[in-house]
């Protein structure tokens, strides 16, 4: 109780010490010396009675009851009050308590003051067991946190609930989860292989691997097993004793099943048990094992595991393609080659399709025939050209479609390929055009005409190239089927129209004096010039222009390369000259101005080809009114 609550007012006591105005000095000094004695002595009575009530309060909390003195002044009260300010006792007060059979008081005190450190140990303790299972989230350091009791429970029961480690999971703590179920795992490990003895429960001991290669029936090492001896795990032991038994009986029997029996070894820490077991388990070998097999000359296991790997993928593609009422496995059955061939995007043949209908795979017929389809359209989508055999499968299974679709993809690469640019370009003929220069083809006249027409031939690009390089290989097979000689000018006239003056030459440098007919001699000397004057080897072309001449005087052609020669040199009055002689011996005009106008055009000296053009236009303004272009050209470069 409050030490002054109930003190009464000293007017109560005192009514008449208020009439002090009646007294003297004296009188007044005496009786306010009285009253404050009165006063204190009141004070001192209720502080003795506090203390009295406090002191009964602390011997029933610290069960004191036996010891009778209720006096403040005992040495019970001071050590009372000292523990539940949760002071330390010294020996002496220790002593007195044990003197005076305190014992329980002596408990109570010890235990609270064990309380009051309880807070600072579930701390320590919560730290320890987050370092144990390696917790590193700040926020999970709450001893309100769900975690404390989970990990508690883990720790000492080494089992969770569904619901916690749902909990767990929820808060991304999967490491506890996994730690949670190896731990589980490694108990019942225990339980079942005889290990209970062993007290330690953490996954990341020996005896667990242990135990899950005995679960796995697999052999132990001379380590574990020493291991397991040393901590007295007999009955464990036992299990791997009687499991080793049951190995080497296997193994036997594998040897047998698989023709390894010319393998010595016997232990089942051979690495041939290895391979054996996995081909009992249906295993693929790797390159490894089969590498193994062969140094160990265990042909006859290489041929079963080879063939066991058919089977398994005969199984899975008669699966994948509806082919399960098929009985016969054998990798030499035709449905194996069938859906083999099918699996790697082959076409089937006839034969093919024939043996599924008769076997009323009807379900695997169409499954191939779709399959086969989209990856046709597949290979049309990616430019890809379909060969002659595709097509005639499209067209034979009616997916006219996919061949126009195709038709479209390879015309537009076609026309990409060979710089064809217009838009208004139809498929027709120059899609088949196209396509047999790229099968290597020779054109049927008819189409030659539809490129002359579209000046796709005179233009020198890239689809004229590729025609006057078939026709210059056409002639030259020509020449060696034959024999007949005529065919190396015309060889050699198409190699320099398609831009190959080198295999022009090559072809032409022979020796003249075995061949008798002079025209024959004009005509190649003729095109060994025109080769040379290409690379502009001018001297040299027109040593072969002037004997072509003394071989065949009448031919144009001679004087024809002697006046473009000239032009080269830019001696045009001498190169006219030239031209005149070639009109006199048959030359058309028209065709000489042409010759005028390729060489102005082909001229890369663009002085010269001003020269050229100016002379022209000097010398017949009309005629030759082309050449102006040529001088704008010049005009504009300036």
């Amino acid at each position: 109780m409050p030490l002054f609550a109930d003190v009464v007012t000293v007017e109560q006591y005192f009514p008449k010490l208020f009439f002090v105005s009646r007294l003297g000095c004296e009188d007044v000094k005496r009786s306010i010396g009285r009253k404050s004695f009165i006063v204190g002595m009141i004070i001192m009575n209720q502080e003795y009675e506090v203390r009295c009530q406090h002191f009964a309060c602390l011997k029933e909390k610290y069960q004191a009851h036996k010891y009778q003195d209720c006096s403040p002044s005992s040495l019970l009260y001071l050590i009372l009050r000292k523990a539940d300010l949760g002071l330390e006792l010294s020996n002496i007060e220790l002593d007195w308590l044990q003197k005076n059979q305190l014992t329980k008081t002596t408990e109570i005190i010890w235990l609270d003051k064990f309380r009051k450190g309880e807070l600072k140990r579930l701390e320590d303790e919560f730290s320890q067991l987050k370092a144990k299972y390696r917790i590193t989230k700040s926020w999970e350091s709450s001893l309100n946190s769900f975690l404390y009791p989970i990990l508690w429970k883990l720790n000492s029961e080494g089992i969770l609930s569904d619901v916690e480690l749902e909990l767990l999971q929820h808060n991304n703590l999967f490491q506890i989860v996994e730690l949670a179920q190896s731990i589980k795992h490694f108990a019942d490990l225990k339980q079942k292989y005889q290990a209970n003895k062993y007290q330690d429960s953490f996954p990341d001991q020996i005896l667990y691997k242990i135990l899950k290669k005995l679960d796995k029936f697999q052999p132990l090492d001379d380590p574990e097993y020493e291991w397991l001896l040393d901590n007295e795990l007999l009955e464990t032991i036992e299990i791997f004793e009687q499991q080793d038994s049951e190995r080497k009986a296997t193994f036997i029997q594998l040897k047998q099943k698989y023709k390894a029996t010319k393998h010595s070894d016997v232990s089942p820490s051979s690495q041939l048990y290895e391979i054996l077991q996995k081909l009992e388990q249906n295993q693929k070998l790797n390159q490894h094992n089969l590498d193994w097999l062969k140094n160990e000359h265990l042909t006859e296991t290489i041929e079963i595991a080879k063939e066991l790997e058919i089977k398994k993928e005969f199984i899975a593609l008669k699966k994948k393609y509806k082919a399960e009422k098929y009985i016969d496995l054998s990798p030499s059955n035709h449905l194996y080659t069938i859906l083999k061939k099918f699996d790697l995007g082959h076409p089937l043949s006839k034969d093919d399709l024939d043996f599924l209908q008769k076997n009323q795979l009807i379900d695997t017929l169409i499954i191939a025939k779709d399959k086969y389809a989209t990856s046709l359209k597949t290979k049309a989508e990616l430019e890809q050209f379909l060969n002659d055999s595709e097509i005639e499968w499209l067209h034979n299974n009616k997916h006219e479609d996919i061949i126009a679709f195709a038709k479209n993809k390879q015309f537009i690469a076609l026309k990409r390929k060979y710089g064809l640019i217009d838009p208004l370009l139809p498929l027709e003929p120059f899609y088949a055009i196209m396509i047999k220069l790229e099968k290597r083809e020779r054109l049927d006249p008819v189409l030659v005409f539809r490129l002359m027409d579209e000046g796709l031939l005179s233009r020198g690009g890239k689809i004229a190239i590729a025609y006057y390089r078939l026709e210059a290989e056409f002639s030259e097979q020509e020449l060696k089927r034959t024999g007949n000689k005529w065919n190396i000018p015309t060889a050699s006239s198409y190699w320099r129209k398609a831009n190959e003056a080198e295999l022009a030459l090559k072809l032409t440098n022979l020796d003249l004096a075995k061949i008798t007919e002079n025209n024959l001699k004009s005509a190649i000397l003729v095109t060994r010039g025109a080769a040379l004057r290409d690379i502009n080897e001018l001297n040299d072309a027109e040593d072969c222009a002037r004997k072509a001449i003394e071989y065949q005087p009448d031919s144009h052609q001679p004087y024809t390369l002697m006046g473009a020669i000239c032009y080269d040199k830019n001696n045009h009055e001498e190169g006219d000259y030239w031209f005149e002689l070639a009109v006199e011996n048959g030359a058309e005009t028209e065709d000489i101005d042409a010759e005028r106008k390729r060489i102005i055009k082909s001229t890369k000296d663009e002085q010269k080809r001003h020269e050229a053009a100016e002379y022209l236009l000097k010398k017949d303004p009309k005629r030759y009114a082309w050449a102006k272009d040529y001088l704008k050209k010049q005009k504009n470069k300036t």
